[in-house]
């Protein structure tokens, strides 16, 4: 199977590894991918008693808003957007994520 590739300046080459999946039941929604990551690709979200998915936002301040829920987690909204920087993996603490090469077709 062939992998995507890039070729850095320097000649070698760098086989960005993207976003596959994220272990929900290990997120402890900290927040900390969300914010180190500039491409739109996670989103926050409040798991209510009944398991219904609220969108949380961050305001001014860092806080989300004032949902009732019960956890917050981390889920993957745009892996399209997804560069293969692989930053949320490197500063989640509980290890959530799965990151893959992207096959070529």
């Amino acid at each position: 199977m062939a992998v995507f590739q890039v070729t850095l300046p320097s000649g070698s080459t760098w086989t960005p590894r993207f976003v596959a999946a994220l272990d929900q039941s290990r997120c402890i929604g900290c927040g900390r991918c969300f914010r180190v990551c500039g491409r739109n690709v996670l989103q926050l979200m409040g798991l209510t008693e009944g398991g219904e998915a609220i969108v949380l936002t961050l305001g001014d301040d860092g806080d989300e808003d004032d949902e009732s829920y019960e956890r917050k987690v981390m889920t993957i909204v745009h892996p399209e957007h997804c560069v293969g920087c692989e930053a949320c993996a490197k500063i989640c603490p509980k290890s959530c994520y799965t990151h893959a090469p992207a096959a070529l077709e």
